[in-house]
């Protein structure tokens, strides 16, 4: 029984055998667990009809007092519904990874000469290799493979036009297609090899590449021998680090682990033979959570967009396996096997990710102590209360006064609130004043926490001396928000790290030790704040030069200067075209690219 008033057996047989999703409600209507069913009565009838294992579900059930739904014409339809419910509510019992970046894959671009390249995101035409746990193992794959093959990495613009191989061609990295120094057919044929790689077919490639070698030998031609044998132990060496033994040659190894209320899950890729890398997502989890329910919660949604592979093997058995791999040989168009291994090599897979899942918490449990830490002593060098929860850092960048950008990034006990960053690009100010700048910035912030975007903080933090701390606390009080706490650090009269200044609410201003971990912890704030600003002010000023170069050429207006943008992908691509390359984009004559190129080239 749950919550006194609600029969929830009763309930659920009035519900449809249709799919949908459903929400469970407190007392006071709060939503607690939104999910989905590929039948509404009989999943719902689940949590009420027989005893549950879990706590966190124990505690959840007690707590409904209603249940509603939504039907949906299929599971498909619920599964999307459901994502985007639990993305929105937030509900306190369900299990939110908190991760809607796609995974990356590398692609084979449809063309005569194709283009190796990272992809994210929707598919188009080509061919398409992974997934790969991280941006990172992907370009350490692509990088592999262009030393291997040689296949050409840059845009479609850029290739089009170029003129003269690049440095990719002299580093030995690309075989130049684009200027003719590879025929079409043999440029397929290194294409085929690097597709037999990613394929996990590296055995009959090294056998294929070591026939051809002693062909080459035996008509004396050496010095391609040569570069084939050095081919062979390339391919031989990349082997040795990748090549997965036994029978993984399609699965994932997925392992999670709970220690109070976070959780790990730490999860091995194996595709076409290959180990592809590995990935640990960590998050938070309602109390009472095991990790068979994690796990159920990590793959109903990490293959909600994800084609799953042939076998998944896990660390902890589910509650209901056979519904989960229904569910997602639904959604693959084949069957798909959830194993726990009991035997054999698997089971030392399983106990190597569940080890590292475990570890994955340690390590995140000692750098949130040292973290919370820092911050208690950041928090008594500025005589700030114990109990703050944040507090955020202004700094502004600009070039000679043009172009200036403030930025604006939280700390909190655990470390920085990347959720609560903004960048300002300042307006109507004096170029170069900078008093004036912070003052905008602080204004525009502040302004937003008025009207409820933004909490308060315990207080503001300006990168700069008293001048800088006197213009916000000014806008401050304009807002008449004049209690929030102002501070100032600056790097003092030599301007070296270790020796900052800090002005502190009451104007005293403190020279800590250069070992003082309170000191630490604003310098990694001070310095975010720097990173933040810098990065938006270098992206303005690389747009605004590019503008500025095309804007001065005569007959170059709005119109052509974005045709030309666009038709070379970039002012890379325009400054590698020729003037026969200009002449034929719509709309520019010969007269005019001359006119371009002369002035691109002075």
């Amino acid at each position: 029984m749950s919550s006194e008033g609600f029969d929830g057996r009763t309930f659920s047989t009035t519900l449809p055998t249709a799919p949908g999703v459903y929400r469970m409600l407190d007392a006071g209507q709060r939503v607690l667990y939104v999910g989905k069913a590929k039948n509404l009565r009989k999943r719902v009838g689940t949590y009420f009809a027989r005893p549950q294992l879990e706590a966190r579900i124990q505690l959840m059930v007690q707590s409904i007092a209603s249940v509603v739904f939504t039907i949906t014409r299929t599971e498909s339809e619920a599964l999307v519904l459901e994502n985007e419910l639990i993305k929105s509510l937030k509900p306190r019992f369900n299990i939110l990874l908190r991760d809607d970046k796609s995974y990356p894959f590398i692609h084979f671009s449809a063309a005569e000469f194709p283009r190796l390249a990272f992809h994210r995101g929707a598919r188009g035409k080509g061919r398409y290799f992974g997934p790969f746990p991280s941006t990172v193992a992907v370009r350490e794959a692509i990088d592999r493979l262009q030393k291997l093959f040689r296949l050409r990495s840059c845009e479609d613009t850029v290739f089009r036009h170029r003129t003269r191989p690049c440095l990719q061609h002299q580093i030995q990295r690309c075989s130049a297609p684009c200027v003719g120094l590879i025929s079409p057919e043999q440029y397929a044929e290194d294409l085929r090899r690097a597709e037999w790689f990613l394929s996990g077919r590296s055995h009959e490639l090294i056998d294929e590449l070591i026939r051809n070698m002693e062909a080459a030998s035996q008509a004396l031609a050496f010095e391609q021998a040569a570069e084939l044998r050095d081919a062979i132990a390339r391919l031989r060496s990349v082997q040795a680090r990748q090549m997965v033994s036994g029978q993984e040659q399609d699965s994932d190894v997925v392992a999670a682990s709970v220690v109070d209320r976070r959780a790990a899950v730490f999860v091995m890729f194996f595709r076409e033979g290959l180990n592809l890398g590995s990935r640990t997502w960590q998050f938070p989890v309602p109390e009472g959570s095991a990790p068979a329910g994690v796990l159920e919660a990590f793959l109903d949604q990490h293959y909600a967009g994800l084609p799953p592979p042939r076998n998944i093997l896990l660390s902890h058995a589910l509650d209901l396996p056979e519904e989960m791999a229904s569910v997602l040989s639904e959604r693959a168009g084949r069957r798909i096997e959830l194993l726990v291994p009991k035997r054999g090599a698997r089971v030392e897979l399983r106990r190597l990710a569940m080890r590292n899942a475990q570890n994955a918490l340690l390590d995140a449990a000692h750098s949130e102590a040292a973290q919370q830490q820092r911050w208690l002593k950041m928090l008594a060098l500025l005589e700030l209360p114990e109990d703050s929860q944040r507090i955020e850092c202004f700094d502004i960048s600009h070039t000679q006064g043009e172009l200036t950008v403030a930025s604006c990034v939280a700390l909190g006990p655990t470390g920085p609130i990347r959720s609560a960053y903004r960048r300002f690009n300042i307006k109507d100010v004096t170029a170069g004043d900078d008093y004036a700048a912070i003052a905008q910035a602080v204004r525009r912030r502040v302004q937003r926490m008025q009207t409820g975007e933004f909490d308060m903080p315990a207080a503001l933090l300006i990168d700069g001396g008293s001048g800088q701390v006197g213009a916000a606390r000014r806008a401050l009080e304009e807002l008449e928000v004049a209690l929030l706490p102002v501070l100032g650090i600056s790097k003092g009269p030599d301007r070296k790290a270790g020796f900052e200044q800090i002005i502190l609410a009451n104007g005293r201003v403190l020279r800590p030790d250069d070992q003082d971990p309170g000191l630490h912890q604003l310098q990694v704030i001070r310095d975010e704040a720097h990173r933040f600003a810098i990065t938006a002010h270098r992206k303005k000023r690389e747009k605004a030069r590019e503008q500025s170069l095309l804007e001065e050429i005569e007959g170059v207006g709005k119109l052509r200067r974005q045709i030309l943008l666009k038709q070379f992908g970039g002012m890379q691509g325009l400054l590698a075209a020729g003037v026969a390359e200009l002449a034929a984009v719509r709309g520019i004559d010969r007269t005019l690219a001359e006119r371009i190129y002369a002035h691109l080239h002075p």
